[in-house]
């Protein structure tokens, strides 16, 4: 099933100077749900696409863009519970679990309960071998740091949508990849996400 989100706005009402005075990493949220809107303006902040050319809001050395990035919808207005994947040329989500997985997600982090009242949560992965290809043993590296690019986006993103979020790496190894059937990817980073007053 594929879910087409709605268009992204480009020009918003805070500026990259207030986002960053705001940003902190937040692990409480308020109860209720996210509308599918904000979400989506989330995911394209996160990897969405700004030119004809294929280039994302994030970079990317050289250009291959090995991150792959889903979503976790527990309480999403517009959205049935499940994980779905980003598809970023097309903005739009594909249906990969149906279900609540917030649970599993917080057991999946050596249980941070956070991650289970959050409204929705990114799980954002990497395929590492473009990058190998390219650049052998320095593609892991230059790979992460197209994540750091990547999570400072989503963050000051969801300061001026008044979203709580935080980095979360510590992840059991492997599970959440079995959980989601991956296969050549591995899961670096979750990202919850809900209402907070910043």
């Amino acid at each position: 099933m594929t879910i087409t989100l709605p268009e992204p706005t480009k020009r918003g009402t805070t500026s990259v100077e207030e986002s960053l005075l705001k940003r902190r990493s937040i692990r409480e949220f308020e109860p209720g749900p996210l509308e599918i809107s904000t979400v989506g303006q989330i995911l394209w902040s996160a990897y969405g696409i700004t030119s004809k050319e294929g280039f994302h809001t994030a970079p990317s050395a050289g250009a291959l863009f090995p991150l792959r990035v889903y979503l976790s919808a527990d309480r999403v207005t517009g959205l049935n519970n499940g994980i779905y994947r980003y598809e970023p040329t097309s903005h739009s989500l594909e249906l990969i679990r149906e279900g609540s997985s917030c649970r599993k997600l917080a057991d999946a982090t050596f249980s941070q309960e956070y991650i289970a009242e959050a409204s929705a949560t990114l799980i954002i992965s990497a395929d590492y071998e473009g990058p190998r290809e390219k650049y052998g043993d320095q593609g892991q590296k230059f790979t992460l740091m197209d994540l750091g690019h990547l999570g400072q986006n989503v963050h000051l993103q969801a300061v001026s949508l008044d979203i709580g979020t935080v980095a979360v790496a510590a992840v059991r190894p492997g599970e959440i990849e079995k959980f989601l059937g991956l296969q050549d990817e591995e899961v670096l980073y979750l990202m919850p996400l809900g209402r907070t007053s910043y």
